[in-house]
């Protein structure tokens, strides 16, 4: 069983509880596991999604995710993988003949570190076959730092580089 999406949940008779508390009356129990801020344990291992055209989504992930600090770690016939560290991705673009981009609603936001590194994404992802989907500045909306570019990849994936730096 999942938690649910908010922070608390209502319990049979109407009472808020937290979803930890929720998830045990309906027999899930979560193992315990100390999260520390800043230690080496990530919520996603990797991303790997499908690609028509690997040579042409190579092209655009090499140029997008340099801007980034990003690079290509591994390549095979069907796959390339990107990171930091050589054969150990983070993202992978699988060759698949029958890829498909996910429905409205999905997005994926790369980390920047810098503002001049989100526009370096956006510029890039428009030189090799990007589409624009909100181009590179700040949207207060979703935080007072919160700089951001939106772009469509060539497999019609939305992509997002952000950064939450003041400059």
């Amino acid at each position: 069983m999942s938690p649910p999406p908010s922070s608390s949940c209502i319990a049979a008779s109407g009472t808020h509880v937290s979803w930890q508390a929720a998830a045990s009356i309906r027999g899930y129990n979560p193992p315990t596991i100390n999260r520390v801020p800043g230690k080496d344990v990530r919520m996603l291992h990797h991303l790997s999604f499908g690609v028509r055209d690997l040579q042409a989504a190579g092209r655009f992930y090499d140029a997008v995710l340099a801007a980034l600090g990003y690079r290509r770690v591994f390549e095979d016939d069907t796959a390339i993988g990107y990171g930091l560290v050589d054969d150990e991705d983070l993202l992978c673009l699988k060759l698949r003949d029958d890829a498909a981009a996910p429905g409205p609603g999905f997005h994926l936001a790369l980390a920047a570190t810098t503002r001049v590194a989100v526009d370096a994404f956006h510029r890039a992802a428009l030189e090799t076959g990007g589409q624009d989907n909100g181009p590179a500045g700040l949207r207060p909306d979703y935080g007072d730092h919160y700089y951001a570019a939106f772009v469509i990849d060539p497999d019609g994936h939305c992509i997002e580089a952000v950064t939450k730096a003041a400059t």
